[in-house]
């Protein structure tokens, strides 16, 4: 049975769904989440639902369905969860040059206190999370989310945007993974200066979605 973790992995190869305007049910990828993904001409459902459910609530060929209020409000009752957000998929492989990588994380440190709330958030999502700052107050998150992927998150304080610290530190994001790796970002679309600083670091837009979270 293909599972979600089997589609994104395909992704990290070039490997992409049909855009075959298409819908596909999977699994809910663990007992933390269930998720709605959006590709080109194609959208999993990764949940313990019913195919047949799936497809009483969404019209043959409507891309634009899954992704709309009345299917995820239907789609929470059913799971008992709730949207945490809807946010854009951003891809990029790791850095693999030996100098490039050392440059990337250097001045950053890794940080064991799991008391500041970017890094308790991160705990809630993720598993195997690494938190790492720069001189600058800045921190870059890295830890496996959903479907096992790799993800980074970023904080920048407030008086230091602007200047290139968060296109830095996701750049640095993808020195922190193995050179074999790739790692993803979730980012809300209205988020434009975010959008922006992954885009620069090397990151593509990859598709949407919605995360479905007890």
């Amino acid at each position: 049975m293909t599972t979600l973790a089997d589609i994104l992995r395909g992704i990290e190869r070039g490997v992409f769904p049909a855009p075959d305007l298409s819908v596909t049910v999977v699994p809910a990828p663990s007992d933390r989440e269930s998720c709605v993904v959006a590709f080109t001409g194609h959208i999993v459902v990764a949940a313990d639902v019913d195919p047949a459910w799936v497809a009483e609530r969404i019209p043959p060929g409507d891309l634009s369905a899954p992704l709309n209020p009345p299917f995820l409000y239907a789609l929470e009752q059913l799971t008992g969860r709730r949207v945490n957000a809807i946010d854009a998929m951003l891809l990029a492989p790791a850095l693999v040059d030996p100098v490039e990588r050392a440059a990337a994380i250097e001045g950053l440190t890794e940080l064991t206190d799991h008391e500041h709330p970017r890094v308790e958030r991160a705990w809630r999502y993720r598993d195997d999370v690494h938190v790492y700052a720069d001189s600058y107050g800045g921190l870059v998150l890295t830890g496996r989310g959903l479907a096992g992927r790799l993800e980074c998150a970023l904080e920048v304080p407030e008086g230091e945007r602007g200047k290139g610290h968060g296109r830095r530190l996701a750049r640095a994001a993808r020195a922190l993974i193995p050179p074999t790796a790739h790692i993803w970002a979730q980012v809300t679309p209205g988020n434009a200066a975010s959008t922006r600083t992954f885009l620069a670091a090397g990151y593509q837009p990859i598709g949407s979605e919605a995360l479905l979270v007890r």
